[in-house]
């Protein structure tokens, strides 16, 4: 008898949490997709020019849409995008201190990896998509990011390196 309602706990746990896969099918946040065109994104604003890992040139864009002010019954603070070559690489959601956004990633994730070296959570699915959860007393701040956007800046970083060396 014990060995059943183990078992039947077991399998009720594992029916309802979910896995990385569901990250990796999602994407990005709602409808923001990594990877995809950032003019496709309504209610961006550009912000400025900067320099990511202080070699590529990317794009800073601030999101104004009422659709995205709110997950659930949770706020949201704001809504960063970053882009490379007008990709989106990255995106930034700013939130107040919620518990519920993190029991709600984990019960659509799974369980969530924890770095004690920086004090953050994270899930991924290698070569398609990370996500990183870091707290503060004030906010929460959740990272996507794409690896293969990211791998492409360095395919064209390579490229222009080739080109360098070719001309010589």
């Amino acid at each position: 008898m014990k060995y059943f309602l183990f078992c039947l706990l077991l399998l009720t746990c594992v029916a309802r949490a979910q896995d990385v896969s569901e990250l990796a099918r999602r994407n990005g946040f709602k409808d923001i997709k990594l990877g995809t065109p950032v003019d496709s994104v309504k209610g961006i604003v550009f912000k400025r020019d900067f320099t990511e890992l202080k070699e590529f040139a990317a794009k800073l864009y601030e999101v104004n849409n009422a659709a995205y002010e709110k997950v659930g019954d949770a706020d949201i603070r704001q809504v960063k995008l970053k882009a490379y070559k007008g990709l989106i690489y990255e995106i930034i959601v700013i939130t107040p201190v919620d518990p519920r956004i993190m029991m709600g990633l984990e019960k659509l994730y799974g369980k969530a990896q924890f770095s004690l070296r920086h004090e953050t959570y994270s899930w991924s699915v290698p070569e398609k998509i990370s996500l990183i959860y870091k707290g503060s007393p004030r906010e929460v701040t959740l990272t996507y990011r794409s690896p293969l956007v990211i791998h492409q800046m360095y395919v064209d970083k390579n490229k222009k390196i080739k080109a360098v060396a070719d001309d010589f």
